[in-house]
């Protein structure tokens, strides 16, 4: 596969704040330009292996209670997967955020699991006959509850239990709806969530892989670490803005988080995807934002798995002029593929 990017903040863009009249105002919300071809043409040309492309698919979504994922959507959603497979590329299609409802599990278990059946009952169906190129996540990183275990409460106990057994429950509804639909979705690679896409999370004995009669599953990872860096522009109560890196104990910290996906997931025959890494703000410079996604696109890629950048319109690709930035910097980024 080797390196990867995101079609960020663009089918996956919700809110009721939007106007609910057409795919396309929705797919513009968040500042995305009309995704056409030619944008799609880009990204391979760059030499990127792997499209991910985000999706809300509660848009315009029926409000019967039945959960029938809008015709529109989905023809649009194959639309841009078509051009992708058409490059060469992988794709790779979720159900991203989704104005937050996967939060809500906890609430009501029964209700929310047949939302996500239903759903993936018909994402699984309409896109049965795209080949192996296209591969389903089951979920982008809601997959973990505090209102069940809150992991800085210092508790381990059976609510900690009872966390994971719902992600576990979650991931393993996924591979059953996919399994049992028609196609090419018994064999399909299907990428399954971990907990909150935490590495360490994720790594912990109680997150579970699900039974697949294929064996084609591999697991989601992201990578923001340390947030302090990746994510704040300024001190927040839960930390303190960061706007360095490189240092030997950023290096060290790094490695070990590498470490444990090899040890856990890659030497027992298990594929890793890091299906969103970054560092973004002004409070930081391009040499310290672009040293950081080195370091973690190279050491993600050296153990075998897969990384993809996290990206949006103004970030690394113009959308407009279907060109990278900074091309120079995208191909030192992606060189260890080429």
């Amino acid at each position: 596969m080797g390196y990867g990017i995101n079609l960020g903040n663009t089918l996956e863009a919700c809110g009721d704040w939007i106007n609910p009249s057409s795919v396309r105002s929705y797919e513009t919300a968040w500042g995305s330009p009309v995704i056409t071809r030619e944008m799609i043409n880009g990204y391979a040309a760059a030499g990127f292996g792997v499209l991910r492309i985000p999706v809300a698919w509660s848009n315009l979504m029926s409000k019967d209670g039945n959960y029938t994922i809008s015709p529109d959507y989905i023809a649009r959603v194959k639309e841009v997967v078509e051009w992708t497979l058409d490059t060469g590329m992988f794709a790779i299609i979720n159900i991203h955020y989704d104005s937050g409802w996967v939060n809500l599990f906890p609430e009501n278990e029964t209700e929310n699991m047949r939302r996500f059946k239903t759903m993936w009952s018909q994402i699984a169906d309409a896109f049965k006959d795209y080949g192996e190129r296209l591969v389903f996540e089951a979920q982008n990183e809601e997959l973990g509850w505090n209102e069940i275990w809150n992991q800085w409460s210092g508790s381990n106990g059976e609510d900690k239990k009872a966390s994971y057994r719902l992600v576990n429950e979650v991931n393993q509804a996924f591979v059953d709806v996919v399994r049992g639909s028609g196609g090419n979705n018994p064999r399909r690679h299907l990428l399954i969530s971990g907990y909150n896409t935490d590495v360490g999370l994720t790594c912990d004995e109680l997150f579970q892989l699900p039974n697949d009669p294929a064996n084609r599953l591999a697991v989601s990872v992201h990578y923001y670490d340390p947030s302090t860096l990746t994510i704040l522009e300024e001190d927040a109560d839960w930390g303190k803005a960061k706007t360095t890196w490189g240092s030997s104990a950023d290096i060290a910290a790094l490695e070990k988080n590498v470490e444990k996906l090899k040890k856990r997931f890659i030497d027992n025959g298990i594929p890793v995807i890091v299906g969103e890494y970054g560092c973004f703000g002004k409070n930081k410079t391009r040499d310290t934002i672009e040293s950081y996604l080195l370091d973690v696109s190279s050491r993600m890629y050296a153990i075998g798995a897969c990384p993809i950048l996290w990206d949006t319109t103004g970030d690394e690709y113009d959308r407009k002029a279907c060109a990278f930035r900074d091309p120079e910097f995208i191909a030192e980024l992606i060189k260890p593929a080429q």
